[in-house]
């Protein structure tokens, strides 16, 4: 039977080899899909642009800010994680900009998907990402309370950072 929870949360992400950081902390939809299977459902902040770099780039992921980085006008974005003791999947999507899928399972390469905006009407292949998770930890019952999942980034041969994601459930 499913059942749901609004709960307040915290979601953060860190590099531990990158300055990539951000915090989120909203209130969140907790779904008990069965004993230790979850959904929860967020709405995703709005994405920012660096005053570092020239106005026409846009720092695209949500989840990286750049400190000093001001919003730039978008509709809702939906992030939505499955979490289980063994795996987890966030995806975020919305509104025509960036959208992505990570998979993620202890001492295991996952897929990580991107999917640009696109000018044409054309749709737009993936860009294709693998994953290590060194690390993938959930506490609380019946009710997660903390997740945390450490992870490598992989293009090819060429590893783009180390990862910690973090995710408080406040009761």
């Amino acid at each position: 039977m499913l059942t749901h929870h609004r709960k307040p949360v915290c979601l953060s992400l860190i590099s531990t080899d990158l300055p990539v950081w951000s915090v989120v902390e909203t209130a969140a939809t907790l779904y008990q899909k069965d004993r230790d299977r979850f959904h929860l459902l967020l709405s995703a902040p709005p994405v920012k642009q660096s005053e570092k770099v020239d106005d026409s780039l846009l720092t695209e992921n949500t989840l990286c800010q750049v400190q000093g980085s001001t919003p730039v006008p978008s509709g809702p974005r939906v992030l939505w994680l499955e979490i289980s003791p063994y795996r987890v999947t966030m995806t975020m999507q919305g509104n025509g900009q960036l959208s992505y899928r990570h998979f993620w399972e202890q001492g295991v390469y996952g897929i990580t998907r991107y999917w640009l905006p696109v000018e044409s009407l054309q749709p737009s292949e993936p860009i294709r990402l693998r994953n290590f998770t060194r690390s993938l930890k959930l506490d609380g019952h019946p009710l997660p309370k903390h997740l945390r999942v450490e992870y490598e980034l992989w293009a090819g041969e060429i590893q783009l950072g180390c990862y910690i994601l973090s995710l408080e459930i406040k009761h």
